[in-house]
């Protein structure tokens, strides 16, 4: 039989539809400090914090331009605070380092006996009250009968304050925070640590270098971990004369809980209270 149009056997074929490719969109730089507090409620975005609200250059548009003069006092308030809590600590000694070591790691062990250490000869425990290191020192000063303090700061991702605090703070500024550092604190002891460590011990050693603190003992804890840098501050900055050789002389190096805490325990009784 011919084939004609009519039983001609036509098989239908069809285009394959292209699927429209879902772009998922970035999130963007947001322009205003609106578009930003928006933005927060998104899964997953980095959370605003005051800090940041506060540091943020301002635009021409942002609804909160003129909020800047009243966050003055929230501040205000975070130092009032801050000074009310902390004004019978005489004897602080604030111990920095990383968040970021569990209790097996030897410089975790090292803060944890060198806290002790200071508690049991009278000191105040002052950190920055999280994980790792401050709660290593947060610990052996509880261990010790000794007050232990916590500093807490509020950070894009919770902090967790530890468990080993007996009188712990909130902040959401970090100037005010290091303020309450500074000015509690007769010692600074830095163990291994991150950016936060680097500036702690920085702002430290500018302020007594300039004359802005009494010359209280900041200790290196872990010749190994400080070696490279003290050799780039010998061969680089001393050597360049960016810095003077008595300004390295303010810090003390050492590997020994026990060599730290009797230093600042000498240094204390020589009568550095007196300097001004």
């Amino acid at each position: 039989m011919a084939k004609t149009k009519a039983n001609k056997s036509v098989k239908a074929t069809r285009k394959p539809v292209a699927k429209k490719r879902v772009v998922k969109k970035k999130a963007g730089e947001p322009k205003t400090v609106a578009e930003a507090k928006q933005l927060e409620q998104e899964p997953g975005f980095w959370r605003l914090t005051d800090d940041e609200v506060l540091l943020r250059s301002p635009e021409l548009k942002d609804p909160y331009l003129t909020s800047d003069s009243w966050r003055v006092f929230r501040i205000m308030g975070e130092f009032v605070e801050g000074f009310d809590e902390l004004a019978s600590v005489t004897r602080g000694v604030s111990i920095f380092g990383s968040a970021r070591l569990g209790e097996d790691h030897p410089d975790y062990k090292a803060a944890y006996e060198t806290a002790r250490l200071l508690g049991s000869a009278g000191f105040e425990i002052i950190t920055g009250g999280g994980p790792g290191i401050m709660e290593a020192a947060n610990h052996g000063a509880h261990n010790a009968g000794a007050p232990s303090i916590g500093c807490n700061i509020e950070l894009p991702h919770e902090q967790i304050p530890n468990k080993y605090q007996n009188q712990s703070l909130s902040f959401k500024y970090f100037f005010v925070r290091k303020t309450m550092f500074i000015k509690y604190s007769n010692a600074y002891i830095i163990f291994p640590g991150g950016f936060g460590t680097m500036d702690e011990l920085f702002e430290a050693l500018t302020l007594i270098q300039t004359r802005k603190i009494r010359n209280f003992p900041v200790v290196l804890f872990g010749s190994q971990y400080w070696r490279g840098l003290l050799a780039w501050l010998t061969s680089t900055m001393l050597n360049g004369k960016m810095i003077d050789p008595a300004d390295l002389g303010l810090i003390y190096l050492t590997d020994s809980p026990r060599y730290a805490v009797d230093f600042i325990i000498k240094t204390c009784q020589a009568g550095i209270d007196n300097v001004k």
